[in-house]
């Protein structure tokens, strides 16, 4: 099916994945983004509301491309360039052992001298809140196959 037919429309949503203490450990390690919000469970216990650490924005928003695969693929294509993110807002915070997901929406397709622009709204939803975790317009180069 034609991507640019999809323009404007709902793609679907992605499985719910659950954020745990040792995705938190290790994105902290890997980022050095250490803060205890994250990290000290026992703090965090009698210091956050909820008594519970919160992942780290960056964390929910690097779960993209891996929950944006569940939703749509591109079959024939050559190398994809993650080109950037306009609008991105850190909403709400997402308490350890909380349930995101992603819903994706296809903003624009067009032409660019790569191959094609492609341009989605990312809603990282939390399971049973009103507001999203975060919410991004997420810019994709796709050279042609």
């Amino acid at each position: 099916m034609d991507l640019k037919s999809h323009e404007g429309r709902d793609l679907g949503h992605s499985a719910w994945t659950t954020i745990d203490q040792p995705m938190l450990a290790g994105f902290a390690a890997l980022t050095g983004d250490d803060h205890w919000i994250h990290v000290d469970t026992a703090r965090a216990a009698a210091e956050m509301r909820g008594g519970r650490t919160i992942s780290h924005g960056l964390l929910v928003l690097s779960l993209g491309p891996r929950l944006q695969r569940q939703i749509y693929t591109i079959r024939r294509r050559g190398k994809g360039l993650n080109y950037g993110y306009d609008r991105l807002r850190f909403v709400a915070p997402v308490p350890v052992e909380s349930r995101v997901r992603l819903a994706l929406a296809l903003i624009a397709v067009a032409p660019h001298p790569m191959g094609a622009r492609i341009v989605t709204r990312q809603t990282f939803e939390i399971e049973g809140a009103e507001r999203p975790a975060v919410a991004a317009e997420h810019i994709l180069l796709v050279a042609n196959a």
